[in-house]
């Protein structure tokens, strides 16, 4: 079979398991790690997603990077003596076998994926790569100060960037001193040890915070195997105590002076946990608000009507604790208080009356119609699987997410905006222009 061909058989065998039901087998394996198994043996792939709670949210407030620094050092080599590999044999092995491995650290978790053929020899020989990438990591002391010298490099670049310069201080004022507010510095990537790293992936990457996902052409026996087999050799550890909710922050205005002809401007506020019963509304209300792109309220307002900007969006993030609702666009600096005007009655005009009746049924049909792009190749089915076992939502939510959408009312779209975005906790910050 040719590789157009394998490539036709699994958008076909992907969509064709889109648009049915997807079983989610679920259990706990002996090492205490929560496991989710999607059988899928149309194609001859496994893909795997390992995911801790370990991200930046579990850092302590003087050792900010440390989470992040982890991640992406644990396959810069593994295990010891003559079972040892750097990051070059590691690599070099994985290649060989065609397997692809990848991780990172965000606010909530830290997440290794593995894609790999099913076939016993191959599979078994990227999963003990893996194993020993989550339970035997090594931190060289070499690699890392190379990498906390690219880290520094990158960050000095992005502090020249509107974009970045925007982002990092909206997280700032939005979250204070709440972990998700937690923004590294030259100086704190400075002071990362190599003692820090170890401690953190000791206390963090334990087996009973671990969620194994695993999607693919294996049986139920070989999936509880290869769950254990990944986690047996972890700490067994203990479940975190729950991230605090965020102090809601004032409403205010930044401007940041930069000399970029385009001002970047954010609005937002902390909004949304996982699993909240107003998921669904939000995000109906949002896709007509500014999710839905040129069809979105913000987009005709912005663009269309008055030619602020070439584009205008808003969207829901939730998270463990509560994720952000950001509103978003650049214009020309000096149109930014005339962007920043319009998107603010467009906000205010959208609280107060909802969706149109129109705008209402074209957010359902996108979002009912687009759903099965969603789902429609094994990497992506295991990216909501993954979400659905880390975060607790129901095991059928993807069976039901269509007609939970239909069913969403322009009342309810109003009355969770009213719940979740309130003008007196709204943070606006600009960037570009003079300063304020």
């Amino acid at each position: 079979m040719t590789y157009r061909m394998l490539v036709a058989v699994a958008l076909f065998a992907a969509t064709t398991l889109a648009q049915a039901a997807i079983k989610i087998e679920h259990w706990t394996a002996p090492s205490g790690a929560r496991v989710f198994f999607v059988e899928n043996r149309t194609l001859p792939m496994l893909d795997v997603q390992v995911d801790f709670d370990a991200g930046s949210a579990r850092e302590a407030p003087d050792q900010i990077g440390v989470a992040g620094m982890t991640a992406s050092l644990m396959d810069a080599g593994i295990g010891s003596g003559k079972n040892a590999l750097d990051e070059n044999a590691i690599a070099d092995r994985l290649a060989d076998i065609g397997a692809r491995l990848g991780g990172g650290a965000e606010a909530d978790r830290a997440s290794f994926s593995l894609r790999v053929l099913s076939s016993p020899a191959e599979r078994d020989s990227a999963l003990a790569i893996l194993r020993d990438v989550l339970a035997h990591p090594t931190f060289p002391a070499a690699v890392l100060e190379r990498e906390r010298a690219r880290a520094i490099a990158g960050l000095r670049e992005a502090q020249t960037q509107p974009g970045s310069i925007l982002g990092r201080r909206f997280t700032e004022l939005a979250y204070g001193k709440h972990p998700y507010g937690h923004v590294s510095t030259v100086a704190t990537l400075q002071k990362i040890t190599r003692d820090q790293l170890v401690s953190f992936h000791r206390t963090h990457y334990v087996a009973r915070t671990a969620v194994v996902t695993l999607v693919g052409d294996v049986s139920r026996a070989d999936a509880e195997a290869i769950a254990q087999k990944l986690t047996a050799e972890l700490p067994p550890g203990a479940p975190l105590p729950p991230l605090p909710d965020p102090v809601l922050p004032r409403a205010t205005v930044e401007r940041i002076a930069n000399p970029a002809t385009q001002a970047h401007i954010a609005i937002g506020v902390p909004a949304l946990k996982r699993g909240d019963p107003d998921f669904f509304p939000l995000v109906v209300g949002n896709y007509a608000l500014g999710g839905g792109g040129f069809e979105s309220r913000l987009m005709k307002e912005i663009r269309d009507k008055r030619g602020l900007s070439y584009g205008a969006y808003s969207y829901f993030s939730p998270q463990k604790s509560m994720g952000l609702f950001q509103l978003g666009l650049e214009t020309r600096a000096e149109k930014a208080d005339e962007a920043v005007q319009v998107a603010n009655d467009t906000l205010d005009a959208f609280l107060r009356e909802g969706p149109t009746d129109a705008e209402l049924q074209a957010a359902k049909d996108n979002l009912i119609n687009g759903f099965a792009l969603r789902l429609d190749s094994n990497a992506k089915i295991l990216g909501q699987v993954a979400v659905i076992g880390y975060y607790g939502l129901p095991l059928d939510y993807l069976d039901h997410y269509a007609e939970r959408v239909q069913a969403v009312t322009a009342e309810q779209v109003r009355e969770a905006f009213a719940r979740h975005v309130k003008r007196e906790n709204l943070i606006t910050v600009v960037v570009g222009g003079k300063a304020s």
